[in-house]
């Protein structure tokens, strides 16, 4: 059986043909996701109509390629929260915070005449790192926004109407000019650690200590001739400099990681769950230092009754790619059509 699976984030829409005999992946295409902005976006109701005929109209062009012959089913997963129907209830870092919950399921069944389903996104980047029946853990999507999700007992924990996993709108700095997140909120886990915000984050500090930004490693990642700027530092110049060690880099990175910390740790504390994955273009960009920087303030934070060599031990990358959605969204369309797991999985 083949199924057209499609993965939207908040700047990139993935799309491929997932072969549930070989349990692979094929002709797997990368385009920008159009007219959209987080919250930036002027007119949700227009921006959202978009990404439904983009979406169709890359749906279809898979359908007509030679792997996507005879595809039988569609699944989508998205960067906001999914209800069990396929509805997605907000996007902030794709059309920006409010608007009308957006019935996707309904919609491109209507326009593709295939069976549709829907998850939130890290729910179905979970599925690539699940055995059923073995143990539990949760999922860390570090990339234009911040999400998770918990598997245990066989199960992503989200319920029908897609709560649950939303640590990134997490409350970190109450301060009336903290941070704003894409959902309109200040101070929000993912306005603070996400890839965007930990940008932001730097260019802020670059701003407030020039002297020290100058003679910074990332500072030479940004020049091309000239005295680099704050607004010159991307996120590709960040993660190689923090990965390499760059004091200054670092920092910025510790300083969002602070308030990771205080999310994992509460995970691991209200649940047990002793393995963490962590995903997302910026984390694994960073690498294994992401990981050691986020050890380091978790231990100092707290993680009652675990070592330090414990606590790092929890904290693992997933795949170095970016098809963990796609990838996870075919395991679980192959899953609740009987390949692997038996059970009826789609809603959970």
């Amino acid at each position: 059986m083949r199924c057209i699976v499609a993965d939207v984030g908040g700047t990139t829409l993935r799309t491929a043909c997932w072969d549930t005999a070989a349990r692979a992946l094929t002709g797997v295409r990368r385009v920008p996701v159009r007219g959209t902005g987080g919250r930036d976006a002027e007119h949700v109701a227009e921006a959202q109509k978009t990404v439904v005929d983009q979406l169709a109209q890359e749906i279809a062009r898979v359908r007509d390629s030679p792997e996507g012959l005879g595809a039988t089913s569609v699944g989508v997963a998205f960067a906001g929260p999914v209800t069990a129907d396929g509805t997605v209830t907000g996007a902030p870092t794709v059309w920006g915070g409010g608007g009308a919950p957006l019935p996707l399921a309904g919609l491109l069944t209507e326009r593709t005449g295939l069976p549709v389903t829907v998850v939130n996104d890290t729910t179905a980047a979970a599925w690539r790192y699940v055995t059923p029946g073995g143990p539990s853990f949760c999922l860390f999507t570090i990339s234009s926004g911040i999400s998770n999700k918990i598997y245990a007992g066989d199960r992503v924990l989200v319920d029908d109407a897609g709560h649950g996993g939303e640590l990134g709108h997490l409350l970190c700095d109450p301060a009336p000019d903290a941070p704003r997140c894409d959902c309109g909120g200040r101070g929000h886990l993912g306005a603070l650690a996400s890839g965007r915000g930990m940008l932001a984050a730097a260019r802020r500090a670059a701003r407030a200590r020039p002297e020290a930004f100058a003679a910074s490693g990332l500072a030479a990642l940004c020049a091309a001739g000239a005295a680099p700027q704050a607004d010159d530092i991307t996120n590709r110049a960040l993660a190689r400099a923090a990965r390499e060690g760059d004091p200054f880099a670092v920092a910025v990175l510790r300083s969002g990681l602070a308030h990771l910390a205080t999310a994992v740790g509460s995970v691991f504390l209200g649940t047990g769950v002793r393995r963490h994955v962590f995903v997302g273009g910026f984390a694994l960009a960073v690498g294994e230092r992401f990981l050691d920087v986020l050890a380091e303030e978790l231990c100092r934070a707290g993680c009652f009754g675990l070592s330090a060599s414990e606590v790092r031990e929890m904290l693992v990358l997933g795949a170095p790619d970016d098809d963990h959605c796609l990838i996870g969204m075919g395991r679980l369309l192959g899953s609740a059509h009987g390949d692997g797991n038996s059970q009826s999985i789609l809603t959970k």
